[in-house]
Formats: C-alpha cells, sequence, structure tokens
C-alpha cells in the first residue's frame, strides 16, 4: 500500500515542471551537472525533485536551509544513484546541514540503538551518515567540493556513499550489488586496492585515493566513490581496475562522460 502511494505521489510530483530557478542552481552550482546527456539532466532533476519533496532538511546551527542548500545537496547525492533502482535512500528522511566544521556532542547508545554511525563522537566533522540517518553536511565544504571537483573531495558523495554501503545493515565498503560475479570481482579488487592503500600511507607515499581511505573498508569505499565522480581520468588511468568495477556498481562510465564533455 506504502509502495502505490509513493509512486502515485511521485508522478503527480513529476507532473510538475522543473523550476528554472533550481535549473539556474544546477548550472551555476554543481560542476558536473554540464557534462550529462540532456536526457541524463532530464533525469537528475527528477531525482532531484523526488529527494527535496521526500527528505527533510533542517538548517542546524542557525543556518537557514534554502533553495541552493536544497538543490546542490540533492543533486549530488541523486548524481549517485542516476543509474540504480529508485529505491536507495528510501529508509533515509532528514538532512541536516550546519553552515561550517562542527564537533558533534556525545550522545549515549542504548542496548537496542541501530543508530550506526561512520564517525565517532566529539570529533570534529564535515559530514557523518548514520544507519537510518539523518545524514549531517557542512555547507561550506558542501559548496568548496561543488565548485572544484578537482581537488577529489565530496564530502556529499562520500557520505552518501556510507548510506548505499549501509542498505545492507552493516558498514562494511560493499554495497547491494547485481550478481555474484561482481560480488567476486569487487572483493578482489576492492580487498587489493584498499591493502595497497594502507601499506602505502604506512610508509608515507603519495597516493591517488586519499589517505583516509586506509581507515577501514567503508571509508575506502567512500574515498574511491569521491574519486570516481570528480576525477574519474585520473582514477581510470591510475587505478584501471577500480575504476571499472566502481562503473559496474553505479552504471555509469564518468571517465568517458567527461571525455564526451570536454572533447578530450
Amino acid at each position: 500500500m506504502f509502495n502505490w502511494w509513493r509512486k502515485r505521489s511521485r508522478k503527480k510530483l513529476l507532473q510538475t515542471p522543473f523550476p528554472k530557478k533550481w535549473r539556474q542552481i544546477l548550472q551555476e552550482r554543481v560542476a558536473h551537472y554540464p557534462f550529462l546527456t540532456a536526457a541524463e539532466q532530464s533525469h537528475l532533476e527528477e531525482l532531484i525533485q523526488i529527494f527535496i519533496a521526500e527528505k527533510n532538511f533542517e538548517g542546524c546551527g542557525g543556518l537557514e536551509i534554502t533553495d541552493e542548500i536544497r538543490v546542490v545537496i540533492a543533486a549530488e547525492a541523486s548524481l549517485l544513484v542516476l543509474c540504480l533502482p529508485p529505491f536507495q535512500y528510501t529508509g533515509l528522511t532528514s538532512v541536516l546541514v550546519y553552515p561550517t566544521t562542527v564537533a558533534l556532542p556525545q550522545k549515549r547508545t542504548g542496548v537496542f540503538s541501530q543508530g550506526l554511525s561512520i564517525v565517532p563522537d566529539r570529533q570534529a566533522i564535515l559530514g557523518q551518515a548514520m544507519l537510518r540517518g539523518p545524514v549531517i553536511l557542512v555547507w561550506d565544504a558542501v559548496v568548496r567540493d561543488a565548485r572544484h571537483p578537482e581537488r577529489g573531495h565530496n564530502v556529499v558523495y562520500h557520505e552518501f556513499a556510507h548510506i548505499l554501503d549501509m542498505r545492507d545493515g552493516s558498514a562494511d565498503g560493499t554495497p547491494e550489488l547485481r550478481s555474484t560475479r561482481l560480488f567476486k570481482e569487487w572483493v578482489e579488487i576492492c580487498s587489493k586496492e584498499y591493502f595497497r592503500l594502507q601499506k602505502s600511507v604506512a610508509e608515507g607515499q603519495k597516493t591517488l585515493l586519499d589517505a583516509y581511505g586506509a581507515v577501514h573498508e567503508a571509508e575506502f569505499f567512500a574515498v574511491a566513490t569521491e574519486l570516481f565522480f570528480d576525477r574519474p581520468r585520473q582514477m581510470r588511468s591510475q587505478l584501471p581496475k577500480l575504476y571499472e568495477v566502481l562503473s559496474a556498481y553505479y552504471l555509469q562510465d564518468t571517465a568517458a562522460r567527461k571525455d564526451l564533455a570536454t572533447g578530450a
């Protein structure tokens, strides 16, 4: 009954034209939007409409939620699932947005709590994802990352990769995969690159993947996702097998998309 109601409400929602003001925000604030084909842009806009309608955005620390905040965050979260089935963020209800870096207060976890958190309490953060939400984001980091994808860091991609990872109930660096074959390739390639990253970081070597990915498997997947969307051609060149397995999961060829858009 609930799924029927959701499909009906989404169908009605998508009969409303995408606001011109929102499209202007995409063009000016989301670096990846121009790289998409017309069909991809149209689908992304639909996902944005659904995300904004179904998720509660809450400003924290005195931040007032604006259309720009909603659209930029919804766009980047939706880009990850552009080619995936439409139920990836169903369990997420809220996005909390702080104006700048925040240290979360310590919270007491009950015996039966299911609020799995990626980031420890009392740590200054740019973002945080929990098993059944909310996602916490820092707006000044979101703005910086959206404008400068060449840096290879994006807090929205990072935290929503955690949400995709935790869909099966655990933060283990392995999202829900569509086939046994992909699962085997994922385990083989990701574990190899994860341990290679750990070794490189321990030896003080410079790495294309952010060193934070060496913390544990969940962070490795989130960091690899940032690189896959923000610096795809470098990833394809230097980490081709990892690029291929992420492409197979996300069903997107982000490097080829950028090649086509830039005439490279």
